[in-house]
């Protein structure tokens, strides 16, 4: 049921404001059909479906140079590149992580009887916050993971610091970050290893896929032997593993939308710089800013509602979904909140203030390369007409 009634004008085409099909966040960034029908035609003609095809070692290589790192071990998603770079790091007890973050990086420690600790976030950059991480430090500690957020980098520098003062291992989920940099320097260079993903939601999307990158030659073998059950050639398992493989038509989706990425990174700009442009003038809502000297993805347009906005979040949601505009609440309520962990550590919401706030006040808007300007343009107008419910004023756009 529609929450408000969009003035007629703002139709697309003339047609009803509201969508036939649903406008969403994550919607598939998508290459050439062309490209990759030719892709997949040569595995056709190969028969190598998958264990480290050509197609894979192309990708792997391709995707290093982009981010400028040594290696680049493909996996089948990102959940199990996170898991098998924590098993590769020797990480167990206790790893401290953020609590505003995707449940997979919870999961991908719970799931190897690893206690994840929920350290407080930074309000203003929703990253990890040093000083938080600090005060959750114990003798069972063996590692953080940071999380690259919305494509911009945690606080490395200081991270870094404070794991090599404790004799912490550091790695970082970066599966916002593929294609960013942090102070010039690509993701995939920070701690001993990044992990990407490349599920179809995500800026860049191979099917579904992820990515361990790290600069360590033997880590790097680690785990290549662990993505293939521990097998070095035939008949010879050397070291414990699992099936995590990425294969070869998923391969062949990522190297055509690697030929395709400045045409995602354009479309993204250019929806960030109209959302920042027709929603600044709102009181009570803010939207998140790039470092423009930086390379970033913009595949992230977030909007944070404040306590002295006329509308709450979540009436902004509701009116959004009413319109068939499926935008997120991420990280909504945070990984302490959600089982299993709500009931194991039913006490750790009393550390994390920051998150609870930043997890009450964030809205992500639809962007992508599916996204035009008059669907833009019925986005932000149910924001402001809610907005302006109560002053009365309900002034259209022009885009």
């Amino acid at each position: 049921m529609k929450i408000i009634e969009i003035p007629k004008d703002l139709a697309i085409n003339g047609a009803d404001p509201a969508f036939d099909q649903p406008l969403h966040v994550g919607r598939p960034n998508i290459g050439s059909r062309e490209d990759f029908l030719k892709y997949a035609g040569e595995i056709f003609d190969r028969r190598w479906l998958s264990n480290n095809g050509p197609m894979v070692q192309e990708f792997e290589q391709r995707v290093a140079n982009y981010h400028n790192v040594k290696h680049c071990i493909a996996m089948c998603n990102g959940t199990v590149a996170l898991e098998i770079a924590i098993r590769a790091l020797g990480l167990e007890g206790e790893v401290i992580i953020p609590s505003y973050t995707f449940i997979a990086t919870a999961h991908a420690l719970h799931w190897q009887a690893i206690t994840p600790v929920f350290a407080d976030i930074d309000p203003v950059t929703h990253t990890l916050d040093p000083e938080a991480v600090c005060r959750m430090i114990t003798l069972r500690t063996t590692g953080i993971i940071g999380v690259h957020l919305w494509g911009r980098g945690s606080p490395v520098e200081a991270l870094q610091e404070i794991a090599d003062e404790h004799g912490l291992k550091l790695m970082f989920d970066a599966a916002h970050a593929f294609g960013c940099s942090h102070k010039g320097t690509m993701i995939g260079n920070f701690g001993v290893c990044e992990v990407l993903s490349f599920h179809a939601t995500k800026f860049f999307n191979t099917f579904e896929g992820g990515a361990v990158l790290t600069n360590n030659d033997e880590l790097a073998e680690t785990m290549r032997l662990m993505r293939n059950f521990g097998f070095s050639g035939m008949d010879n398992v050397i070291h414990p593993g699992t099936n995590g493989k990425m294969i070869e038509v998923a391969a062949a989706m990522g190297l055509v939308n690697l030929d395709a990425i400045d045409n995602v990174i354009e479309a993204n700009y250019r929806n960030y710089q109209i959302y920042q442009k027709e929603l600044s003038n709102l009181p009570g809502i803010s939207l998140l800013t790039f470092d423009e000297s930086e390379h970033n993805n913009y595949q992230y347009v977030v909007m944070e509602v404040a306590g002295d906005c006329v509308v709450t979040r979540d009436q902004i949601i509701e009116a959004l979904h009413a319109e068939n505009i499926l935008a997120r609440k991420y990280f909504w309520p945070g990984c302490h909140n959600m089982k299993p962990y709500s009931e194991l550590y039913p006490h750790a919401g009393l550390m994390l203030e920051n998150t609870r706030q930043v997890a009450g006040r964030v809205v992500v808007l639809p962007t992508g390369t599916t996204q035009n300007k008059g669907m833009i343009r019925v986005v932000v107008q149910v924001i402001r007409v809610l907005c302006g419910l109560h002053s009365g004023a309900k002034k259209a756009i022009d885009l």
